[in-house]
Order: C-alpha cells, then structure tokens, then sequence
C-alpha cells in the first residue's frame, strides 16, 4: 500500500450565478487543501476577516455559491491493481472528476468517500476537480421535497448531513461553507486492503483482552493472514480466499490500565496490525495506541428516581465535565498544537469528562489522542441537535453510513466512554411545540431509539449508548426529567436567577450555563466600536442569544451594583457568570452521590462572541475559567444552604482518605470575629460529608456586614458564605497595599488587604494582548494578601498593574 497526498497545486473559483459579487466574478485563486472556500478568500483578500465586526453578514452568498476546486498531478502508472482516490472529508455536496470524468458524488461531510479512478489515470499530468453545490441549495431542495421540520433556527441545517453550527446558533455566526476539509489523496495496492480495523478493547478483572474485527477489501481472491500485536500478545488469522473478515483475539495478563484523570494513569500501549500475502510479502498495515479499561453505565432504579453512573474499571467516577464545540468556524485551522493547548485548559481546571456536542463534528484524530494522552474522558454525541430530522432516503442510509464509519473509526481510543443518540431532539419533540408542525412526519426517534444503538450494539458494544440528552431512560417518562438519567437546566440563564439551581436535585446535569463577554483584549482585536458599550454595534452583532443582553442585566441587577461604565459591565458580568457556575457546580458536588455529574456549557467558543464558554474565542481564560478550578477540585470545602440553616459540605474525590480540621468563623466585614467553631473532617475516598452548622454562627447580627469564612489548611481551597448580595452589602471602600517584582518570564503581583477584598482579580490582557494570569477571583480579609504571577512577552507597567481597571475587586 502506497498512499500519497493530493494537497498541492489548486486552483478555487467560483461557478457564475446571481448572487455572486462583481469583484468575485471569474477570479481564480490559489486554494490550500485541506481547507475551505472562506479561508481562501479569506487568504486572497477578496474578503474581510468574516470574525471582525458585522462582515459576517456580507458573506452568506458564499453559502449559496457553488465552488470548483482543481489540480493538476503527476502519475506513473504501475502493475498495481488498484489507485482509489481517497477523500476523508468534503464539505459537502461534492461531484469528483478525474481528466474530465465525473468519479463519484458526496453529500456528506462526516463520512470518507473511495473511489477506483486506475482506469482513469495516465501517465504524466493528470486534472483533479471537486465541484462544491450549494448547501444551502441542496438543504433547501430537500426540506421542500419532504416537508419542513421545526428547529431551534430558521436554517435548514437538519436537511444536509454536515455541521449544523455552520448556519448559526446562538453562540456562532452564520457562515456556510464549503471545501476539501480533510485529507485528499491517491491509495496504490494490490492484492487486497486493511479496510477496516475494529478493536474492542476491555478489562476483565486485572487482564485486559483485544478483539479485533477486521475487513479487508480484495482486488483478488488469494488466502491473506492478518497478524496483530499488543503488549506482548500476539495473535495471527487466516482470511481464507474469497472472505473478507477476520477476528483476532489478544489476552494480555495484567497490563497496565488506562484511567481518568484523578483516578490512575492513563496508560496506553501499541497495537500494530499487518496484513500479508500468502508468501509473506506485506499488504497493508494500522497502528494505534489503546487504552485497557471498562466502561459501564449505571441506571439501576434507586430511591430517587434512576442515576446516571460511569463506572470506569468498576470504580465510579462523578464526572466534572464541560461541553466542547468546534473550536473554530473553520475546523482546518484548528492544529494539534491548538488541540493540545485548549484540552490542557480543560485538564487543569479539573475537568475529567468534554462532551463532544452534537451539531458540531465527530472531532479530529488529534483531539481523541490529546484526550486519551491527558486522561479526559470523551462522551461523543451523534451529529443531531435542536431540531426534527427526516427519516427518508437520502438521510437515513447516509446517518446510517457515518455512524459505521465513525463508531468503527474512534473504537481504538479509550478516552471515548459514552455515545449519545442527539442533543436535545427528544426533549424538543415533547415540549417545544414540534408535535403539531410535524404532523406524523418524521423527526429522528428512529435514530435515536432503534437505528444508533443497534449500530453501537453491533460494532462497539464495549461503551454504553444513551438516546439523548437529556434522556430519562424511558419514552413514558419526561426526558428531562431531573430525577431520571441526564438533565438540562436551562431556566436559571433563560428566566430564573441562578440561585434556581440549589432547587434542583438532578441525578446527572448535562447543561448547564451563563453567559459572559470575552475577554477586553479579545474584544479589542475583534470589533472596531469606540466606544465600547454593551450595545455597541460590533456587541451587539457579537451577541447571538435570545435578548441575551437584557438577562445579563436580569442577572447583574440581582446580585451586584449597577455598572457605571463599559469596564465595571464587563467585569462584571464576568463575574456574576462565575459566581452562577460555581455556584451550581458546588450544589450538584454537594449531593454527592445523588448527583454523578455535571457538564458545564461551555468550555470553548468557534470565534469571538459573548457566550456561555469559560475560555474564549482566542483562547484566553475568563474568570468562570478560575471559578471551574476551584470548584472541580478534587476536594471541595462549600457552605450550603440546609433545613433552614447552613451546613459544611465537604467533597472528596480523590481515592485517598481526607482529614482535616475546618475552622469556621462568623466575622464582620471589618475582619472582627462574632463567632467560631472547629469541624473534624473524615470524608472516604469518593464520597462526601455533611456537617450542620451551629445556629450561632448561620445568623448573623447585621446581615450587610458579616460574612462566613471556612479554612481547612493546605487541604482544600477555602470556603465562603456571604449573608447579603453585594449590591447590598456595606461594603467598606478597598483599601490595599501593592507590589510588583520581576521575576523569570514575567511579574510577581502582591497585594496585601487593609480592608476586605472580595474577587480580587488582574486583567492584565488590557496592557498586553499576549499577557496572562495564574490566579483570579480571590477574596482577601484584612491583613491577608495573595500574589499573582503575570506572564507577557515584555514587562508591563507596575503602576497599571494594580490599578483600575486591571486590578478589580467587588467593593
């Protein structure tokens, strides 16, 4: 087997029509593949950045253009049998022609296409075109031959297999887009082809065993012999002449497990696999490295309705995750690097868990090996979200198709620990008023509830299959039921203030979010506004949500004082979007272990937008970033609200024993005691422990004035409880002293309170585009003080660093 990639050389221009703008016209211009019809405009100049200011909005004839790729190549034709033209991605109604003759025809994007062109090919130069319909065209022609379906947006997105955030979604900009996304390229063999190569990897006990399905395809009928090897264990099969598949079993003692993050190490070892000739001559060969784990999921009925557990290697794991969207509109100029930076992210704000959501991509190779190296486990949604899908040809062979490829495809990666059928399509069929419009037309519950686990069943019964989420486990039960399987709470951001979220007792939260702007200096490269207002134009285009400015203002007036200015809005609803995760987070922990999960929305963004992500779309962390950190720690110390009272909870995730003495004090805003206690703490290996407050110290005298400090020590992040909302706190004016030292690779911020200073947090962004901090969000009583290391390229000013509006604090 040869393989060689057809990246060089193409040529992009534009099919004339209508709607195509005059300084377009008949240009051709040079295309990078992989890679898409916008970023090479984009590249060529013909358009502006689609991420700055409102040019989205001049862009959407790109969307209904046709588009025709092209190459030239050289080709010295062989003895091989066989040359395919391989496509692992087009994006997405595609027509292929080599030399002038139409190969084969693609319309959709999550799936790879082969195609035989030996026939076709001469000797010498050789022309390649990929013509690229319209999908809005194609969407369109669909949805009015089978009938609309509702959706959450007025785009087509349910009627064309491909990435339905492409048309919009409340967090990303509409640009629709076309293009050679993945890679291209010519396969040379003979005799016959590893097609593919299916490992079932489980744990038994302490042995780990490999069953590995594979297929090959023939170009003869010669006997073949498959040989794989794991750890030590080898296994070999003859593939008698005329068959086409094969199942090798390896049993290897005792290797090394891979692990979550927190629980062990995520050991992973090589299987290779080698396909030969009856004469030994090699065919063909794969290699991944594979993780032995278990996985199951527990739904048995309890007392409170039915959990939602991941047992990993027979240990349960409460999952601290985050939701994950494409990380860029445009995926090929998401790089390993970029992967690798942003999974880091998530890791060190002890996330265990992203949940690959499902109007986005099955992701990248890169992606599962970064999450697999780092420990993340991958919960991957089926590609269907907010919206009724047809059930009709061509839909339901292609879902068909992709589903084979992709489940047989990401098999190898032990990260991977849960499927899901769709993301809110079986809650939006029951409540969102989808019942009527559709009228006995299809809607997808064909997918979710008998095609797609009966294809996870088939290939990968090794990982559990969940409908949807939210899903209750039962058709006769409300799917977002909190009491049953997973749940979505979106009435805090929607309606309710996010105080809502201690009313719920959830056994898995799916959802959950609040939104924020990104970060001033992501603002600054992104929109030309001056000024700055959050109803600025290049803001308010920024903005995709529902009024979601008038419920950033619902959730501000709840809690904090009015802003003044630009700067404290900012601030502020970044900070209030903490404060409600965090919140929620440290309730759902609390219940432990009735509750065995949350997945925050959301960890990253596809561009520059306020939203609901805890690291924007140029990667820089907001606050919710350092709230996640803390929240998610292995041990969490948190005051919560109980029988009318208070009480300690404290939370131990890791598998160690927790000791520690807590000492709680009820102490005025000036730092002056009222009173104080000290808890034991012995919280187990994975569980948690609740401890009642005394009386004395859950009321306080002067409810503005007073606030609850717990300190275990070393062992866990400190815990407040603060008895009035900021806005009507007395807060005393924040008085500090500061200093700043240079130190390798940046500078030491130390800041000393004179007065209480709650949030305490640096934007040095502000100064330094490139700059950033180790730590936010502190709270400091009098005489304590807290230091914070600034990282940039070159020394920023030590005055600017400790004033407003860099240096902020609540009061």
């Amino acid at each position: 087997m040869t393989r060689r990639t057809l990246h060089d050389g193409w040529l992009l221009r534009a099919v004339p029509g209508p709607q195509l703008p005059d300084a377009i016209g008949d240009r051709v211009v040079p295309a990078t593949v992989p890679g898409c019809v916008h970023t090479d405009l984009l590249a060529a100049g013909l358009i502006p950045d689609p991420f700055v200011d409102d040019n989205e909005r001049g862009l959407a004839w790109i969307g209904r253009t046709d588009w025709v790729y092209e190459t030239t190549f050289r080709h010295e034709p062989g003895d091989d049998e066989r040359v395919d033209l391989v496509c692992a991605g087009l994006d997405t109604v595609a027509t292929l022609s080599v030399n002038g003759v139409e190969v084969g025809r693609t319309e959709n994007m999550h799936r790879g296409y082969r195609f035989d062109v030996r026939s076709l090919l001469r000797a010498g130069d050789n022309t390649l075109a990929v013509r690229f319909d319209s999908a809005y065209r194609y969407a369109e022609a669909h949805r009015d031959r089978l009938g609309d379906r509702p959706n959450a947006y007025p785009e087509p997105f349910g009627f064309i297999r491909k990435m339905a955030c492409n048309f919009g979604w409340d967090w990303g900009p509409t640009l629709v887009t076309a293009g050679i996304w993945q890679e291209i390229g010519l396969h040379v063999w003979s005799t016959a082809r590893l097609a593919t190569v299916r490992p079932l990897v489980t744990l038994d006990g302490a042995d780990g065993r490999v069953e590995l399905h594979v297929e090959v395809e023939r170009a003869g009928d010669a006997p073949l012999t498959v040989r794989a090897v794991v750890a030590g264990a080898t296994a070999e099969a003859t593939i008698p002449a005329g068959e086409r598949a094969a199942v090798l079993t390896l049993a290897v003692r005792e290797p090394e497990p891979w692990w979550p993050r927190g629980y062990g190490a995520p050991a992973r070892h090589a299987l290779d696999v080698t396909l030969s000739s009856p004469d030994g001559r090699p065919l063909d060969s794969w290699s991944r490295r594979i993780g032995f784990r278990s996985v199951r999921l527990d739904t048995t009925p309890d007392a409170h309705g039915t959990p939602f557990t991941l047992h990993v290697n027979d240990v349960p794991v409460v999952v601290r995750g985050v939701n994950w969207i494409p990380d860029d509109v445009f995926p090929t100029r998401i790089t390993r690097d970029r992967l690798a930076g942003r999974l880091a992210q998530a890791a060190e704000a002890n996330v265990n868990l992203l949940r690959v959501w499902g109007g986005g991509r099955y992701e990248s190779e890169d992606f599962y090996d970064v999450a697999d190296e780092l420990g993340l486990m991958v919960q991957q949604d089926f590609l269907f979200a907010c919206a009724a899908y047809p059930e009709e040809e061509p839909f339901r062979t292609e879902v068909e198709a992709e589903a084979r490829d992709q489940v047989s495809r990401l098999t190898p990666h032990p990260s991977l620990v849960l499927w899901t059928g769709n993301n809110e399509n079986i809650w939006g069929w029951h409540d969102w008023g989808w019942q009527e419009s559709l009228a006995g037309r299809t809607w997808g519950r064909g997918y979710y509830l008998e095609l797609l686990p009966r294809l996870v069943a088939e290939l990968d019964p090794t990982r559990p299959y969940w409908p949807g989420s939210p899903w209750s486990g039962r058709e006769d039960r409300h799917p977002n039921d909190p009491a049953h399987g997973t749940t979505h709470i979106w009435d805090v951001w929607n309606t309710d203030d996010y105080t809502k979220y201690r009313a719920y007792l959830p056994r898995f939260v799916a959802e959950f979010g609040y939104q924020a702007p990104p970060a001033y200096a992501t603002l600054r490269r992104s929109l030309s506004d001056e000024p700055l207002a959050p109803d600025s134009p290049g803001m308010a285009h920024h903005q995709k949500a529902a009024d979601g400015d008038a419920k950033l203002r619902r959730g501000l007036a709840a809690h904090l004082p009015d802003p003044t200015d630009f700067d404290d809005w900012h601030w502020l609803t970044q900070l209030n979007q903490a404060r409600a995760i965090q919140l929620g987070v440290e309730h759902f922990r609390a219940l432990r272990p009735i509750c065995m999960g949350t997945i925050v929305w959301q960890l990253n963004d596809c561009w520059p937008v306020t939203s609901w992500s805890a690291v924007d779309g140029d990667g820089r962390r907001k606050p919710l970033w350092y709230a996640l950190r803390r929240a998610y720690a292995d041990r969490l110390l948190t005051v919560q609200p109980r029988d009318g009272g208070l009480a300690l909870v404290a939370v131990n995730d890791g598998r160690d024993e927790w000791r520690a003495t807590a000492q709680v004090t009820r102490l005025t805003l000036a730092g002056e005691p009222r009173g104080k206690t000290s808890v034991e703490l012995t919280v187990p290996g994975g569980s948690s422990v609740t401890v009642p407050l005394p009386a004395e110290l859950a009321r306080p005298d002067e409810a503005v004035r007073e606030l609850l400090v717990v300190d275990a020590g070393a062992s866990a992040e400190r815990a407040f409880w603060f008895f009035a909302e900021d806005r009507d706190a007395d807060w005393p004016a924040a008085r500090f002293d500061a200093t700043v030292e240079a130190v390798e690779d940046g500078q030491r911020v130390r800041v000393t309170a004179v007065t209480v200073l709650r949030d305490l947090t640096l934007f040095p962004d502000r100064l330094d585009p490139a700059a950033t901090v180790d730590e936010a969000l502190v709270t400091l009583l009098p005489g304590e003080s807290a230091t914070f290391t600034v990282r940039a390229p070159t020394p920023l000013d030590p005055t600017a660093l400790t004033r407003h509006p860099v240096l902020r604090t609540v009061n």
